[in-house]
């Protein structure tokens, strides 16, 4: 058995570990703790405690893989729900679909029984109108947000650098693995922008014969390399764990055009190896692992990149 996490899951870690202790399913025990990241003001860029978008409105985006199946569900773009990785999983559970984006996602959390609530925490609210007061003119501040978002300056460009997602991997008592991604991706981000969290096979991807990855920060990025996928694909062909990342890494570095920053690599084997990559993020990046021989997760800095 092994969990691997991000800073960012800290919140939910212990819960995690007590699942997965008791020999409960890794999905369900992945699940149990990124709820609690969700309610969580301390994640600040997942669920309650996390940012809104441009015009001050929460959008969240998780995904949940079962690497037994290959089944995944996916939510984008969703408003009014907090537990959004829960709602994936009952897009993978309940219906036929692969991930259900913005109004379309809401209303099948509403048909599956969750309650709509308030998302939107009251310390990010001061946060982005903070940042709105500062950057748009008199007349757009009267005429917003019926005004042309695109002309709204750096802003837009998540000033800030929070795009963080927190993400879950593991392999269970069964052997079983899977990964669980929950986000309310950029500050400010332009509505209805998707990030790699809801992407299989960008943001995550689990196959339990071979291993499980999952990305964070720069999503565009992990979109245009299916980084998460990479990294299994080359786990199939027999490469080596270092070697799989290192495939996917390869991809990244021959980016040269678009939009460019960092991305945060968390890949697992089947054999319990695990490495977290960081590739150009200038903040410390770490992360918690845990096995059945330690009490506790522990948190690590993860290996940084140097091109």
């Amino acid at each position: 058995m092994k969990l691997l996490a991000n800073e960012e899951g800290g919140p939910g870690v212990e819960r995690t570990v007590e699942a997965l202790r008791a020999n409960e399913n890794g999905l369900d025990s992945i699940l149990s703790g990124i709820a609690l990241v969700e309610r969580s003001t301390k994640a600040r860029s997942v669920g309650y405690g996390g940012w809104p978008n441009l015009i001050g409105e929460m959008e969240f985006d998780a995904s949940v893989m079962d690497g037994d199946c290959l089944e995944s569900g996916a939510v984008g773009a969703l408003r009014g729900y907090v537990n959004a990785a829960e709602i994936a999983r009952n897009v993978k559970d309940s219906s036929q679909y692969q991930i259900l984006v913005g109004a379309g996602a809401a209303r099948f959390a509403k048909d599956s029984g969750f309650s709509e609530e308030k998302t939107l925490f009251d310390d990010s609210k001061r946060k982005w109108q903070r940042a709105i007061q500062n950057t748009l003119t008199a007349e757009q501040l009267e005429a917003f947000p019926d005004i042309n978002l695109r002309e709204i300056p750096a802003i837009a460009a998540d000033p800030e650098l929070l795009r963080d997602t927190t993400v879950f991997l593991c392999r269970d008592h069964a052997n079983s693995m899977y990964t669980a991604t929950s986000t309310s991706g950029w500050a400010w981000k332009y509505p209805g922008r998707l990030g790699d969290a809801p992407i299989c096979g960008a943001g995550f991807y689990a196959d339990s014969r071979f291993g499980a990855a999952a990305c964070t920060h720069t999503g565009e990025m992990n979109i245009r390399t299916c980084t998460a996928h990479t990294i299994i694909a080359g786990l199939r062909s027999g490469l080596t764990l270092a070697d799989a990342v290192q495939l996917a890494l390869e991809d990244l570095k021959g980016l040269k055009t678009g939009y460019l920053a960092g991305v945060v690599i968390h890949a697992l084997d089947s054999s319990d190896n695990h490495i977290v990559a960081n590739f150009r993020c200038e903040e410390q990046i770490r992360y918690w692992v845990w096995t059945p021989d330690r009490e506790w997760a522990e948190l690590r800095d993860a290996e940084i990149i140097v091109e």
